[in-house]
């Protein structure tokens, strides 16, 4: 049974950090690409990074240079270190598999004030 638990949200004021961790069971963690997603209010969700298991990592356009997604293979967790974060970021975060599955977690609210 995969469950994928997220925490590390709160809110933040523009240009602070946060570090966003995921905890996986229930996947061959460390053969599989992981991905942490967002969606915002009224917005489709989007993949924003992604890890493969060999550690190479890709980001979208709007978050590259700023966040960065690692992986503890030990541990099943992925992460996503935050910076300079911009309201534009405000979202519910999730983590899944890439591509992902039917199932997801329940997420962790990231909300960034001007």
């Amino acid at each position: 049974q995969v469950q994928l638990v997220e925490s590390g949200g709160d809110l933040v004021q523009a240009g602070g950090s946060l570090r966003l961790s995921c905890a996986a069971s229930g996947v061959i963690f460390n053969l599989v690409t992981m991905g942490w997603y967002r969606q915002a209010p009224g917005k489709q969700r989007e993949l924003v990074a992604r890890i493969f298991s060999g550690g190479r990592s890709l980001y979208v356009d709007s978050v590259k240079g700023r966040f960065t997604i690692s992986r503890d293979n030990a541990k099943n967790t992925v992460y996503l270190q935050m910076n300079s974060l911009k309201p534009e970021d405000t979202a519910v975060y999730y983590c899944n598999r890439f591509p992902s599955l039917d199932y997801w977690g329940q997420g962790t609210q990231v909300t960034v004030s001007s």
